[in-house]
């Protein structure tokens, strides 16, 4: 940390980190716990645990409750200042092979992992390979001219750039990285504007995903290889995220670490998305969503990761091992009101703004950023706490489960606000 306390007060900036940079953060590679899978170390001694997130409170209580009662599989972790005071896992990670989930297993962050993508984006504008105020037609060519000229990586980021695009057939299946690659570059110059950039909130979900993936060819164009590539090296590798990809279909097969995605179907039963291609989620907001049926996900989602890998990223983006300070700072600074719903939840009931792609609220005083996300047999979220160096994971292998009930319990036991 900056020795001058001034200037390390005035680096907080709108989201501070001074909790999550405090002594025993864990290091970026180290191991986060040594509990064996499904249980927790013992909580960390001193002030700032609150009772109810420690082993046997009331959030623990409740997420074993929903697991009693097969309404959970997968699982929560609470760390606080890199120490892990929480870590249960329910459920199977796959039911033909008799895995269960551990806090080592990978889970498909559906949308809670497109905040990489404006990582990777902030990278290169640090290292002034780009601006936030270039725009389309700076770096990628076939767009129409209204978004060639008007639409900047500014407004990508924030989902304001007014775009919209037709919704992807999720009956498709996809049989190679090239062939998903493709479909990305034609599906965006499909899109069209429909608003003036900047002028508020995406309310287009195809849209605002048009413009993830925009902004992932922006990277590629300006650094010569696969968004792909670039995120396992400077986003996993950096933060030392070994558990966490953008896993293709065949290693989600054959990867015994990476959770399989369970379906709740009409009768009642789950089924293996992966391992059933023609089978869809009944989830009325993603609709017939299969994500095995991708073969690899993209900016927009499907990335894999595990739950220790999310709070290594939490702590990269304190430290500056991910993000130069300033930088990680204008990721998670508050950019617009947000009032509104996100990936199908009412919505927040505390004041919420936009980042870069990612929520972020004031909850009880302190700052609360994170993101989640669902599809066909998963549901996903994290939350950082960068004033009190809590951060908080939940992943779930079914799609299903009652998430923001779960993640109400979860911001009652860390800021007793509900």
């Amino acid at each position: 940390m900056d020795s001058d306390p001034a200037r390390s007060i005035g680096r907080r900036r709108l989201l501070g980190w001074s909790g999550l940079t405090a002594a025993g953060a864990v290091a970026a590679g180290a191991p986060l716990m040594n509990a064996q899978p499904g249980h927790a170390d013992p909580a960390p001694n001193g002030a700032g645990i609150p009772p109810d997130t420690r082993p046997g409170g009331a959030y623990d209580r409740y997420v074993a409750q929903l697991a009693a009662e097969d309404r959970f599989s997968g699982v929560v972790l609470l760390s606080h200042r890199g120490k892990a005071v929480l870590s249960r896992s329910y459920g199977m990670a796959d039911r033909e092979k008799a895995i269960p989930n551990h806090e080592g297993v990978a889970v498909n962050l559906a949308s809670a992992s497109q905040p990489f993508c404006p990582v990777a984006v902030l990278q290169l504008a640090q290292q002034g390979e780009v601006r936030l105020s270039d725009t389309v037609g700076a770096h990628l060519t076939g767009f129409a001219e209204d978004i060639a000229e008007q639409v900047t990586l500014h407004h990508l980021l924030t989902s304001t750039s007014g775009l919209d695009a037709p919704e992807p057939d999720p009956q498709r299946v996809f049989h190679s990285s090239q062939e998903v690659h493709e479909f990305y570059e034609g599906w965006t110059r499909q899109a069209r504007l429909v608003a003036a950039p900047g002028t508020g909130s995406q309310n287009h979900t195809a849209g605002a995903g048009a413009g993830l993936a925009i902004a992932a060819q922006i990277v590629e164009a300006v650094t010569g290889t696969t968004y792909w590539d670039y995120v396992h090296e400077n986003v996993f590798g950096r933060c030392g995220m070994s558990g966490s990809a953008f896993y293709t279909r065949p290693q989600w097969l054959t990867d015994e670490h990476i959770a399989h995605s369970y379906m709740r179907q009409a009768d009642g039963s789950r089924v293996d998305a992966v391992r059933n291609l023609d089978k869809g989620s009944l989830d009325p907001q993603i609709p017939g969503r299969n994500p095995g049926r991708s073969f690899v996900g993209y900016a927009p989602g499907d990335g894999f990761a595990t739950a220790p890998d999310l709070v290594r990223f939490a702590h990269a983006l304190a430290d500056g091992t991910v993000l130069d300070r300033p930088y990680a700072d204008l990721l998670t600074g508050a950019k617009i009101p947000h009032a509104g719903a996100q990936d199908g939840r009412p919505a927040p009931a505390h004041p919420s703004f936009m980042a870069y792609n990612m929520p972020v609220h004031i909850v009880g005083g302190q700052w609360q950023a994170g993101r989640g996300g669902s599809t066909g047999g998963s549901t996903a979220n994290w939350n950082i706490y960068p004033d009190t160096g809590w951060v908080g994971v939940v992943l779930s292998n079914y799609d299903d489960v009652p998430i923001q009930e779960i993640l109400q319990q979860e911001t009652q036991a860390v800021t007793g606000q509900s």
